[in-house]
């Protein structure tokens, strides 16, 4: 009689659990309590490394008034250009900042560095209090291979060793790309490149 009476409210329990547990594909490939998608200490696989195909590096149509070598970032679409002139523009996938953390506006470069310390912004260790207060550059930093800085704003473009977070909105207002792409992007873009912040394309 007992067992009889306690069914329903195992099968209630068992539901409400059900509804109350977020899917694996939800959780994402990072975890959870990396609000920032950061992963401190984390070094990525090749195979990791290797982005899906509308998010790799390619030479795409691109219609601007802005002169060759500008740096435009598209917010919406997750995508980042270097301004190449005749029409085109050579494109790379972004990760951008979550809602709440995202801008607009126009900078220039003021800064690069290769393998970049991390420093985490107090704003972002009251959010997560575990993250290291400093870490040194390397493969397992946050920061990735290289960092162009936006002015004088906390805000760079730099790698990450989280690179499944290409295409997604989690950071906190800095644009990331994988390790192999921030180093060509590096290469090609001066101390001093102009740079526009979008949230919409330009119709």
């Amino acid at each position: 009689m007992i067992a009889s009476r306690l069914l329903p409210l195992v099968t209630c329990l068992a539901a409400f659990a059900a509804m109350t547990t977020p899917p694996a594909a939800a959780q994402g490939r990072y975890p959870a309590q990396y609000v920032d998608g950061d992963q401190p200490g984390y070094v990525p696989s090749e195979a990791e490394e290797e982005l899906p195909p509308e998010f790799k590096r390619t030479t795409v149509f691109y219609r601007t008034t802005e002169p060759p070598g500008t740096i435009i970032v598209s917010t919406s679409e997750r995508f980042l250009y270097v301004v190449q002139g005749n029409g085109r523009a050579l494109r790379y996938g972004i990760g951008v900042g979550r809602e709440g953390f995202q801008w607009q506006g126009l900078l220039k470069i003021s800064r690069k560095q290769e393998w970049p310390d991390w420093t985490p912004p107090p704003e972002m260790i009251q959010r997560q209090p575990y993250l290291p207060r400093f870490m040194a550059g390397g493969p397992g930093n946050p920061m990735g291979a290289r960092a162009l800085y936006l002015g004088s704003t906390v805000y760079r473009i730099h790698g990450t060793n989280q690179p499944q977070t290409i295409g997604t909105a989690v950071s906190s207002g800095c644009f990331r790309l994988v390790n192999a792409d921030i180093i060509d992007l590096y290469d090609r873009i001066p101390v001093g490149t102009k740079v526009v912040v979008r949230q919409k394309p330009q119709i």
